[in-house]
């Protein structure tokens, strides 16, 4: 049957369509389908996890910058980075960026989610969404008043310990940050090994943890290797979607909501593609206009990691296992055997929180500490022992946006994180730079006789260390803000507090895009704790 708006085959009518199945849209999935009376459809545009590189560890190295699980988006060229263009990797498989990302379980800071709601978000403050992120964890140690256990998503202690790591540990503790057991009591200030999604030493995706249990519910159903072409809209009541695979095009009508969950990358170019969005940009590309919502694609914020790298001597980093095959084969049987060593790392194991000055109430700061060094991720390990440093702004002040380039079905976005436009944020990565050094410094690393490689100890000026932070910075994929929640009085602001598009009747966007100011960490565990929110607000309104 064709759909009567766009004549394109329709596949049905569902109570819920869901456009994407990254990690927020895995929960939406779970939760909403939990009611058997409720008919849900999941259209992904990547395919399913069946590759072994999804599920061991290590397998960020082969999966970012590889067509098969990663979009390959690029951005404009960065006047902050001196003209560089990035690429800018976003999982394309179901469980989206938590099949590829770092596997690092972060909360952020209490004062994250406190400012949210002193910008009059009720409901988004520490206290309120701190039950959502218990509601679905699955943690390793024995429960308190800030871990459950039980829940869907897994998170455990890392498997793998470097010497490296532990005298890098010593260091920043001599250099004042001190050590700490948990990052995720809404203060994380200090240095401790970061805690992982990994379940006996396997990557524990979204889709593992939500989608995969869920679909064998019969009123549950996935389509993969799609790409969503627009929401579908009666005046501006969402009605469905209208979505194509090997160049046919197709429709899902929707009798109740639908959801974007595609990202902060594809979330506002699928509302731009439908006519939602600033009217002077979409009349631009030639596209209709449903409702004129400026702040579309606005607000684009992201962790911009600058990677200072360390020669060392007299100390194994995974540079020389990497670049030895006796060394390689012991590694994978260690993995084959007991699930143990390096092919069970994160990319980064040990991580530092602290304030870049006196300046800051809480840290603003965050190192990645890798026993690893390569030019950028996807490429080789370098052939010498080092370890990386990377250090970036928890909570910049320059802004991007992320824009429909062209209605040509497939375009490329036009993504432009707009990174150091503020002399704030050129300050503090003057700062993170310093401080990697103040850490390297300390008697813990002396006998390793560390040496900077990049940017070089020779460069020491304020301007010359901003020029370098241009020459090494690089995204820490944590974009967010695209489609952010705000107050009435906000022109700007794409959402209601209810995740709800504003001016728009049933249609709602749950993920990274809708966060108003990014979190002080890592920003998967906080998207999931968007989607179980905004699932419960979803089914607490079906049954008004």
């Amino acid at each position: 049957m064709a759909n009567e708006v766009t004549g394109s085959p329709s596949i049905g009518t569902f109570d819920y369509i869901v456009a994407g199945a990254g990690s927020a849209g895995c929960v939406l999935a779970n939760r909403l389908s939990a009611d058997p009376s409720k008919r849900v459809l999941v259209l992904e545009g990547g395919g399913r996890d069946n590759w072994i590189w999804f599920h061991i560890p290590v397998g960020y190295l082969f999966a970012i910058g590889n067509p098969r699980s990663d979009w390959m988006f690029k951005t404009a060229p960065e006047p902050g980075l001196n003209g560089r263009s990035l690429a800018y990797p976003r999982g394309k498989v179901i469980g989206g960026c938590s099949a590829i990302n770092a596997m690092i379980y972060m909360r952020g800071q209490a004062a994250d989610y406190d400012g949210w709601r002193q910008l009059g978000l009720t409901g988004w403050g520490w206290d309120d969404v701190l039950p959502y992120f218990l509601k679905h964890e699955d943690h390793a140690e024995p429960p308190n008043e800030l871990h459950r256990s039980g829940g869907e998503w897994r998170v455990e202690n890392p498997r793998v310990r470097w010497e490296i790591l532990d005298r890098i540990r010593d260091a920043a503790e001599q250099a004042g940050i001190e050590k700490i057991d948990d990052f995720n009591s809404g203060d994380n200030a200090g240095n401790a090994y970061f805690q992982v999604n990994q379940k006996n030493g396997r990557r524990w995706s979204a889709a593992r943890g939500f989608l995969k249990p869920a679909l064998k519910r019969r009123n549950l159903q996935l389509e993969t290797g799609v790409r969503v072409e627009r929401v579908l809209f009666e005046g501006r009541r969402a009605t469905g979607i209208e979505f194509s695979r090997d160049g046919q095009r197709f429709s899902a009508e929707a009798a109740g909501e639908v959801i974007l969950s595609a990202g902060s990358i594809a979330t506002p170019v699928i509302l731009e593609a439908s006519g939602v969005g600033s009217s002077a940009r979409l009349r631009g590309l030639g596209i209709d206009v449903v409702h004129d919502l400026p702040g579309v694609g606005e607000n684009l914020q992201d962790h911009l990691q600058i990677r200072p790298i360390y020669k060392v001597e007299g100390i194994r980093t995974l540079n020389d296992i990497y670049g030895n095959l006796f060394r390689r084969g012991l590694m994978a049987a260690d993995y084959a055997f007991r699930r143990r060593g390096p092919l069970t790392m994160a990319p980064s194991q040990l991580g530092a929180f602290t304030r870049s000055s006196p300046d800051y109430a809480t840290a603003n700061i965050e190192f990645h500490f890798q026993p690893l060094s390569l030019d950028a991720w996807g490429e080789g390990l370098h052939p010498f022992p080092a370890f990386t440093a990377s250090v970036c702004n928890l909570r910049p002040s320059s802004r991007g946006s992320v824009h429909l380039a062209s209605t040509e079905s497939g375009a490329m976005p036009d993504i432009r994180p707009g990174y150091l436009t503020t002399d704030e944020d050129k300050r503090v990565a003057v700062d993170g730079i310093r401080m990697a050094r103040k850490i390297v410094s300390q008697p813990a690393l002396q006998p390793y006789n560390p040496q900077e490689f990049k940017p070089g100890s020779h460069i020491s000026s304020d301007e010359e260390l901003v020029v370098a932070a241009g020459d090494l910075g690089t995204t820490i994929f944590h974009p967010v803000g695209t489609a952010k929640m705000g107050i009435d009085d906000d022109p700007m602001a794409v959402l209601d507090g209810r995740l709800k598009v504003r001016g728009i009747d049933h249609l709602r966007v749950v993920d990274a895009s809708a966060m108003p100011r990014i979190t002080s960490g890592n920003t998967n565990s906080p998207t999931l704790m968007i989607a179980e929110k905004a699932a419960e607000m979803i089914l607490a309104e079906s049954r008004r």
